[in-house]
């Protein structure tokens, strides 16, 4: 459309208050600020603050000393990297004297602006050098093995162990460090004291290869004389239920890892004369259990106030009736590493907004917001009295909690009152809950605003996007997106956060990667996720449908647009991030893959029908829940094979890898004119041999048939640019035409709803995709929302106000971000921001405007903005009247 005249801001640098010169700030190493890390050659980050627009950085200087007051150019003395003439502030590889473990690492940095002019230095920041060695780990493995206890006609829920060592300390101490890890789930104490704030710690790996630990600063913890090292572990992703435990009624999925949680440490304190004194966990730890009576993350946990050992984390508890706590052995092949994501933490609190009696004499409590996390709960009663809690995401139209779709994840905490007549305050330690809604039994009163709080529990993220309009439909949608995003980032990338399930499908990970960053900061989250990608690869090449990837279903072994999460999860990352090394240090598993799918294409650089029946006779997934006839998976699978090709040969460039650049460069070019070949007719139309498919039986929904005249089939192609760009119109007149002959609605499941706005925008058709993107009929975003939704929903329909929950239970979840990928439509599209670089070093503003005449339904402004690694980005347009 035409635009007589836009208005259009574009914020590149933040205020600053110094009069000249560029000014540093936001030190950061490895993503996170002041951090603890193993990595031999971390990577340096800052922003840059000035007066002035249009300024630019043209050289930097880096100083880095083992002590804050050495940070001079005289006395740096591990790094000084003299002036260097360079625009980048982000991925600077430190390159000065080898670093060795437990350094503290101070560093500061000063910028050149355009004139030559050089700003003052930045206040000092630090890292901090983890072990470096698995050998410099001397604690064992430790814990109680209580699997016995616990067993039930439907779970096997045992106590969680307790754990515990006194120690003394001399009065001459200077420094501790506390190193700490579990297989399993713990909660580290010293004198009573949580260490960290983090939550849900180590995280979850693939156990038999890797294990992650936290390093923290326990100086001010401890104190001359006796103190007391204390832990709770849990069962968690190594030993407690798993997804799909109980759907597949298999017990091996409980246990998966190991049936004990164990907890290895050491205590490193540094006295005044420079001498070192280290407590380790061993065969010396006292054990027990307590009133901490189940803990599972999936089912919830039970804790009896009762039972509680008042001073067990504490010196000079008696604990002489305590076990001896039992050494566990080592796999050599483990490796122990620092945790190098961002921290699941509780990230924000929620009351309660209403409170509904029930007949039963049960409560109701509406926390306003679906969301990830646990309550704390305070309470007042006699001893024995026993509070239920029970969360859910909906409530029937009776009132009733809906918890079907949970399947069989319990999801029930359990508090037994002790009858302190102050009253008692709780919260779980060791699991999380998908839930909006909290039943609640057991109370002898009405429950008020002070009885439940809920903690917003995820990894800590930080936000840098923004997304504003005129319409509150979107506006809320907006929101829906991101609190699902919170929901789901829990350590890695679940596809819903509430039943038996909560795994990192691939799938759901690789078409929501780019949307993720235009919401928040996920390099660190993905440098995470990405090894337990290469963790999981399988022997003959292919990525896991799911990372971590234990074997939960014989079944998942195959699917287009799951497993190409290997390549497509790193390429978003560098693309926003400029981050190469990911790229790099996973090289060797993407290539794999290329080969994989090389060898399966059998030299023809296309699947063709059926040409995955071998690994899996359903097809995959294919488009995932999507409508009507169902475009052929093996021709999903030879786009993502083009796609794939294509981003391997972008990346190989990046890491200066002229070979494989050229190699990747003709697997796409072959792969492209192969598909074209096999799979579109003489107009230009996609097709296959339906007859190859049979009846469709044993393919997700084949009975419904299959064609390549599909939403998903042109939206991709046109994505991914399969078809050559003198054909993106033609292509997107039928893509245009088949959502008019569905009228105006889409039909598209997990992999065409991403790029489906995308492709109507650059054929030519942006306000067609405006019109799905304002849709408010079903199936649409805004449908969603008319329904009551604050968050993204699995299905399209999972609920209305008419009809209640209309499809099966245990495919239902409303905490989903998948079809939440729309976002990067409206940052890109909508929004117009669009990097032209990695990191968004060069970027265009190119917004594409609503249409008119849509009234209140429509969009007449829109304000949306990027925290960069490069800076602040902000578009914003407004509609007046006729311009």
């Amino acid at each position: 459309m035409q635009i007589p005249l836009l208005l259009l801001t574009f914020l590149a640098s933040m205020s600053s208050s110094i009069a000249q010169g560029l000014s540093p700030s936001y030190l950061r190493c490895e993503y996170h600020e002041n951090p603890v890390t193993d990595a031999a050659s971390p990577r340096l980050s800052w922003e840059l603050n000035s007066p002035q627009t249009n300024q630019v950085q043209t050289a930097y200087q880096i100083l880095v000393a083992l002590s804050e007051q050495d940070l001079t150019e005289s006395k740096a003395d591990l790094w000084n990297s003299g002036k260097v003439n360079h625009r980048a502030t982000y991925q600077i590889a430190y390159a000065g004297k080898p670093l060795k473990s437990r350094q503290s690492c101070y560093w500061k940095v000063r910028s050149w602006d355009k004139n030559g002019v050089v700003g003052p230095w930045s206040k000092a920041s630090s890292w901090q050098m983890g072990l470096l060695a698995k050998s410099e780990w001397k604690a064992s493995w430790i814990g109680l093995d209580l699997d016995h206890l616990g067993k039930g006609k439907v779970y096997h829920l045992p106590p969680a162990p307790y754990l515990r060592k006194q120690i003394h300390v001399k009065a001459t101490f200077k420094k501790a460090t506390l190193y700490v890890t579990a297989l399993g789930l713990y909660e580290f104490s010293i004198n009573g004291n949580k260490i960290g704030d983090a939550f849900l710690t180590p995280g979850w790996t693939d156990y038999d290869k890797r294990v992650y630990y936290q390093s923290y600063d326990v100086t001010s913890q401890l104190r001359a004389g006796a103190n007391a090292l204390a832990s709770q572990v849990s069962y968690g992703w190594y030993a407690g239920y798993l997804g799909y435990s109980l759907l597949v009624q298999n017990p091996v999925v409980r246990a998966f890892y190991g049936k004990v949680p164990v907890l290895k440490a050491q205590l490193e304190v540094t006295y005044q004369d420079g001498s070192m004194e280290t407590f380790l966990t061993d065969q010396t730890w006292k054990a027990s259990q307590g009133a901490l009576l189940e803990s599972d993350l999936l089912n919830g946990e039970t804790y009896d106030a009762r039972l509680e050992q008042n001073g067990w984390n504490k010196a000079d508890f008696d604990d002489k009736s305590w076990k001896q706590a039992q050494v566990f052995e080592d796999r050599p092949e483990r490796k122990i590493q620092v945790y190098p994501g961002p921290p699941v933490r509780v990230t924000q609190t929620l009351p309660v907004q209403s409170t509904t009696k029930r007949p039963d004499g049960s409560y109701i409590m509406d926390m306003g917001q679906n969301f990830a996390g646990i309550i704390r709960l305070h309470v007042k009663g006699e001893a024995g009295d026993t509070v239920r809690l029970r969360f859910g995401e909906k409530l029937y139209p009776d009132g009733r909690l809906m918890t079907e779709n949970l399947r069989m994840a319990r999801a029930t905490d359990t508090y037994i009152v002790k009858g302190d007549p102050q009253g008692e305050t709780w919260e779980p330690k060791f699991t999380f809950h998908g839930f909006q809604f909290v039943e609640i039994k057991g109370l002898r009163y009405r429950p008020d605003s002070q009885t439940l709080l809920g903690l917003v529990i995820g990894s800590d993220t930080p936000k840098t996007g923004s997304f504003e309009t005129d319409n509150a439909m979107v506006n809320q949608l907006y929101s829906n997106i991101d609190w699902t995003q919170r929901a789901n980032y829990i350590d890695i990338p679940t596809d819903c956060p509430q039943r038996d399930e909560r795994i990192g499908w691939t799938g759901d990970a690789q078409v929501y990667a780019k949307s993720a960053t235009f919401n928040r900061d996920v390099a660190s989250f993905f440098t995470k996720w990405v090894v337990d990608l290469n963790d999981g690869q399988r022997a003959n090449g292919a990525y896991p449908l799911y990372a971590p990837a234990p074997d939960l279903r014989k079944t998942d072994t195959f699917s287009p647009g799951w497993m190409e999460a290997g390549i497509i999860c790193p390429y978003q990352i560098y693309r926003a991030y400029a981050d190469t090394r990911m790229i790099s240090e996973g090289w060797t598993h993407m290539v794999r893959f290329m080969d994989f799918l090389e060898k399966r294409s059998k030299g023809d650089f296309v699947f063709k029908e059926n040409a995955f029946a071998d690994l899996d006779p359903k097809g995959g997934y294919g488009d995932w829940l999507s409508f009507g006839k169902k475009t052929p998976p093996d021709l999903l699978a030879s786009f993502y094979y083009a796609y794939c090709a294509d981003l391997m040969a972008e990346m190989a460039q990046a890491i200066g890898n002229k070979k494989d650049q050229q190699r990747f460069a003709l697997t796409s070019a072959k792969a492209r004119k192969a598909i074209l070949e096999h799979y579109t007719d003489s107009q230009g139309r996609f097709t296959c041999n339906q007859k190859a498919y049979g009846n469709g039986a044993g393919y997700v929904d084949g009975a419904l048939g299959f064609t390549g005249n599909t939403q998903t089939a042109y939206a991709n192609a046109i994505y991914m640019n399969i078809v050559e760009e003198k054909a993106i119109k033609k292509s997107g007149a039928f893509l245009s035409e088949l959502i008019k002959e569905n009228g105006n609605k889409l039909a598209t499941g997990f992999l065409g709803a991403k790029p489906l706005l995308p492709a109507l925008s650059v054929s030519g058709h942006p306000d067609l995709a405006y019109k799905l993107f304002l849709s408010k009929e079903f199936p649409s975003w805004g449908f969603e929302v008319e329904n009551g939704s604050t968050t993204i929903w699995e299905r399209w329909d999972s609920y209305t106000k008419e009809d209640g929950f209309k499809y099966n239970a245990a495919m239902n979840s409303f905490s989903h971000y998948a079809f939440g990928a729309v976002c990067e439509w409206m940052f890109g599209h909508a929004a117009g921001i669009k990097a032209t670089k990695p990191g968004y070093a060069e970027f265009d503003i190119r917004p594409e405007i609503a249409p008119k005449g849509m009234g209140k339904d429509g969009i007449n402004h829109l304000k949306a903005s990027l925290k960069t690694i490069n800076g602040l980005i902000t578009s914003e347009w407004e509609r007046k009247e006729d311009h």
